[in-house]
Parts: C-alpha cells; sequence; structure tokens
C-alpha cells in the first residue's frame, strides 16, 4: 500500500517515528476529503480514489516534504553514536548504581555485623538482595533489548545497533562486585566494583563466556527481526 511503502521509507530516512505517524494520519486524513470531494463531483467512488491518489502526490514527493526537514530527524539518526554507544552506557550505570545500593543498604540492615554480605541469608533478606541481583543481572540485558528495539522501529542499519550491543555485552560481562569491610577497607561502604575477565572456566575466562551470553540473548531478538525483514521485503 501507498502510506506502507512510505511509513519505510521515512524510517529509513530517519524521521522519528511519532512525526511519522502523525505525519501519515494527516495524509490518511487529506486523502479522504479529497476522495470525498471527488465523490461529490459525480465521480464513481473508484474514480475518486484514484483521481485523489494523483492529487495526493507521488511517494518520492511526499516522501521528500518530510525529510528534507531536519527537525523531523530521530536523535538516532542525528546521533547514533550517543543513542547507541554513550546512552545504554550511562543507563547501564545508573542500574549498577542502584543494584550497589540495595546491596549495601541490605547488609546494613540484615548483616550488620557480617564481614560481608555474601553469605548465607533468610527471610525477606533474600527478596531484598534478589532484587538487587536481578538489576544487575538483569539490566544488561533490558538494556540491550531496548538497543535493538529502537533499532527495529527506526529501520537502523546493523552497524551502530551491534556497536552498542557490544559495548554493554562488554560492560556487563567484565564487572564484578567485591564487598568486605577487611578486603575492600576504602571502598565505597566496603564494596568496589572493577571490570575482569575473572577467573577461567576449563581454560576459558569466565568474564568472557558472560560477555558471549549477553551478547548473545541481547543481538538475537534483533537479528531475527533482521531476518524476517529481509525473508518479507
Amino acid at each position: 500500500m501507498l502510506f506502507d511503502e512510505l511509513r519505510e521509507r521515512l524510517l529509513q530516512a530517519g524521521i522519528a517515528p511519532r512525526y511519522v505517524r502523525r505525519y501519515l494520519s494527516e495524509l490518511a486524513d487529506h486523502l479522504a476529503d479529497m476522495r470525498a470531494e471527488e465523490e461529490r463531483s459525480g465521480r464513481s467512488r473508484a474514480e475518486a480514489e484514484c483521481t485523489a491518489l494523483i492529487r495526493l502526490g507521488g511517494i518520492d514527493e511526499l516522501a521528500r516534504a518530510v525529510i528534507d526537514q531536519a527537525q523531523f530527524r530521530s536523535w538516532s539518526a542525528r546521533a547514533p553514536w550517543a543513542m547507541f554507544g554513550l546512552a545504554p552506557l550511562l543507563l547501564l550505570a545508573s542500574s549498577y548504581v542502584v543494584a550497589l545500593f540495595i546491596l549495601w543498604s541490605g547488609w546494613k540492615m540484615f548483616l550488620p555485623s557480617a564481614d560481608t554480605p555474601f553469605v548465607r541469608i533468610h527471610g525477606f533478606a533474600i527478596l531484598y538482595f534478589g532484587f538487587g541481583k536481578l538489576v544487575y543481572f538483569g539490566a544488561p540485558i533490558l538494556i540491550g533489548w531496548g538497543v535493538g528495539l529502537i533499532a527495529a522501529r527506526q529501520r537502523f542499519k546493523e552497524a551502530w545497533p551491534i556497536v552498542g550491543l557490544v559495548l554493554i555485552a562488554l560492560t556487563g560481562g567484565t564487572t564484578q562486585v567485591h564487598a568486605s569491610r577487611t578486603a575492600v577497607p576504602a571502598g565505597f561502604g566496603h564494596i568496589s566494583m572493577n571490570f575482569t575477565l575473572g577467573p577461567t572456566v576449563p581454560g576459558v575466562p569466565y568474564g568472557l563466556l558472560h560477555v558471549l551470553a549477553i551478547f548473545t540473548l541481547t543481538v538475537l531478538p534483533y537479528l531475527i527481526w533482521r531476518l524476517q525483514k529481509v525473508l518479507t521485503s
């Protein structure tokens, strides 16, 4: 259909989805008005539809009217390095701050005399610390899915989304948290975070396995979407 092809043209040109929806809605209303006008002039429904489409203009003309206006371009198209590189890392860092705060506060509340919070726990503490673990381990996956969703909605090519997913996987897979009153005396609240591949598991660094797992889980939905687009195009 005319509007389906026009939608794809606009999204591929970097136009923000909200402007695409608004523009197509306005075109649909305008087309309906012209069709009704042609029918009132005595044309049949089929003739009125054809004439209205001609009056509306071709896809190239309709697309160019929006593409030539820079204010309609999405931030992903204007600054892909920021949307797919910097923004996901900032979101991931914020998630880690939340997770570490939960770890620190839970340590204070439930294990005030323990040297480390990484011990056997019971009762409500399981839920409290469990939520922190969910934030810590789930953030890279959710943020990666968000990157893929934005790339799919705005019809981005593979390069920048893959860069973003690689950065997320590297950051999420190599972070390690240490919490101990004796082993981390200088850390914030005796908690520190560093980036390392960690010990090896049958000759392979554990961090590398974690990186590959995160990257696979986050890139797979995006690759499936790309494959579907290729098969249906």
